[in-house]
């Protein structure tokens, strides 16, 4: 099991949250303010580290067995995404898919940091409740 930090569609009632295939969500989370935030061709989110100006990004922390990340979720990643470590407001380390540096300059990319969250950058609400 591992700790998995998801800010998109793999949150509860995005389109990829299937892919957890019934992992338990632990609680909603915040990264550390030290990333800066995309939309990748309002595709997808994408999270990358920084030196300066991070903000905290918004999201979920799930318990996933190692099998469930192998066979469901890092298969099912765009390219322009990797497995990482973040650190999560608190101090947690955590997984989480990150932006691989080569993409870093790509037109494709629209910052979203000062929304830091994907849920309000597509319109909708912002997390919604949950007692986990």
């Amino acid at each position: 099991m591992v700790l998995m930090f998801l800010n998109g569609e793999g949150m509860r009632d995005g389109r990829l949250h299937h892919q957890l295939d019934g992992a338990p969500l632990l609680r909603i989370a915040r990264s550390a303010p030290k990333y800066r935030y995309f939309s990748v061709a309002d595709r997808f989110p994408a999270m990358i580290a920084t030196e300066t100006e991070g903000r905290a990004v918004a999201g979920e922390v799930y318990d996933v067995p190692m099998e469930t990340l192998r066979d469901n979720l890092i298969p099912a990643e765009p390219a322009e995404l990797e497995l990482g470590l973040i650190e999560l407001d608190d101090g947690t380390a955590c997984l989480a898919t990150v932006l691989r540096r080569e993409h870093l300059g790509s037109v494709d990319l629209i910052d979203i940091s000062d929304i830091g969250d994907w849920r309000a950058y597509r319109g909708g609400d912002s997390a919604p409740a949950v007692s986990p």
